[in-house]
């Protein structure tokens, strides 16, 4: 028996079979995919028969079949999904045909509780379906219209205002069919209650094993930044680039930024234009292995994207006991306290963004432990077992409170 199932405070009561839609998975690599692995793995350890209905990766492997992920089997249910136009990797499903494949998968494996995690294609048909059969739905946020409209290239530029409301009115459809809808922080949770009708959103974070991670407080003999994602529009991975272009040359600093995506050709391009060569370092997709690797050699983390719900990526520099420097954007002020264990910077400002570093990269050996251990207790509040332990609440139809709604209202009443 695992340590996780004996800390859980739901050991003992009947196991659950649990149905996870997703519109983005394995082997596509992003915020979403991560937690819904990390969700689906930690389920399956505790017990729970899980499955997961998803876009095929190729047309050849459809339909149901087991498959590893985070070290536990589950069962896939791969769905018939056409390539984006102009993405090198990016798939989705076919909206004529979710309904009926939802109703396929359904009546196949008869959840207990079915969890969507995007209304865009398999919540509507999950939750349109999983109406009819009375079966309980949660729904999870991980949306942003400025994120899907960069990709949609038959969408001009005059009229995305206009996608982007109509994108949100889909969303809410969807989400107003689920029992508990959930988003990863208290500002993502804000941010979908402002765009639509739904309310009461609770606030449960993606998780992480922190113990995976080896919070190294030692000090680094190299000047080393690393940025950890999707090389994607919305990171403004060319912000930081171009701040790093412009720092002190004698702090003799150099850039690592692990990961791909659909930018990687044209960062590399920005790179031997601005003659950084030698100092800049793009991996492309690494293992899990390589990612670490980068993690512990790092003298700071830095994310520059204004779009993030929550951001994994800087959860797991944290964990690596790293200090962040972070545009003051959507929820990353969550995790980086300005002057506790980071920095914040104004979005899209390159000279504030190689201020920032720079004051990280100066500081004296004492200072940097400091936020090194402030953003190690910081991650610590987010550990996967108590994401996994609300979930379960919320799938048995249990009580949840938020606890960083609660404590806005304690402040507001002091």
């Amino acid at each position: 028996m695992t340590s996780a199932v004996k800390r859980s405070p739901h050991e003992g009561k009947p196991r659950l079979r649990i149905l996870i839609g997703a519109d983005t998975f394995w082997p596509q690599i992003n915020g979403a995919a991560t937690f819904i692995a990390r969700l689906a793995g930690g389920l399956a350890e505790r017990g729970h028969d899980v499955h997961i209905a998803a876009p095929s990766y190729s047309n050849k492997r459809l339909g149901q079949m087991v498959e590893m992920h985070e070290g536990q089997k589950m069962t896939l249910h791969r769905i018939y999904s056409w390539r984006w136009p102009g993405h090198p990797w990016l798939r989705f499903l076919l909206p004529w045909r979710i309904k009926r494949n939802s109703a396929i998968i359904l009546e196949r494996v008869k959840p207990d509780v079915i969890h969507f995690q995007s209304h865009i294609v398999i919540g509507r048909g999950m939750t349109l379906e999983g109406s009819k059969r009375n079966i309980r739905l949660i729904g999870t946020n991980h949306f942003m219209p400025e994120n899907l409209l960069d990709h949609a290239l038959i969408v001009p530029r005059f009229m995305r205002e206009k996608a982007g409301r109509a994108a949100w009115a889909a969303a809410e459809r969807s989400f107003m069919r689920a029992a508990r809808v959930t988003t990863p922080t208290r500002r993502a949770a804000e941010y979908l209650e402002e765009n639509t009708a739904v309310r009461n959103v609770v606030s449960i974070s993606c998780g992480i094993n922190a113990d995976g991670y080896n919070g190294n407080l030692e000090p680094k003999p190299d000047n080393l930044i690393v940025f950890l994602g999707r090389l994607s529009e919305e990171k403004q991975i060319d912000k930081l680039i171009r701040a790093f272009a412009i720092l002190d040359p004698t702090l003799d600093a150099k850039l690592e930024i692990v990961g791909g995506g659909e930018l990687e050709g044209k960062l590399r391009a920005l790179v031997a234009s601005l003659g950084l060569d030698e100092r800049v370092t793009l991996t492309g997709f690494v293992e899990q292995a390589q990612l670490r690797d980068a993690l512990q050699r790092g003298s700071v983390f830095a994310m520059p994207s204004i779009a993030e719900l929550q951001s994994i990526s800087t959860m797991e520099a944290m964990a690596s006991g790293l200090p962040v420097v972070a545009a003051n954007a959507m929820a990353l002020p969550h995790l980086v306290h300005d002057g506790e264990n980071g920095f914040l910077f104004e979005p899209g400002n390159i000279n504030d963004l190689a201020e920032k570093l720079t004051r990280v990269l100066t500081m004296s050996a004492d200072d940097v432990l400091k936020f090194k251990k402030e953003s190690l207790a910081i991650v610590a509040a987010h550990d996967i077992e108590r994401t996994l332990d609300t979930f379960e609440s919320l799938y048995r139809g249990e009580e949840v409170t938020d606890p960083a709604a609660l404590g806005k209202k304690n402040e507001s009443a002091s």
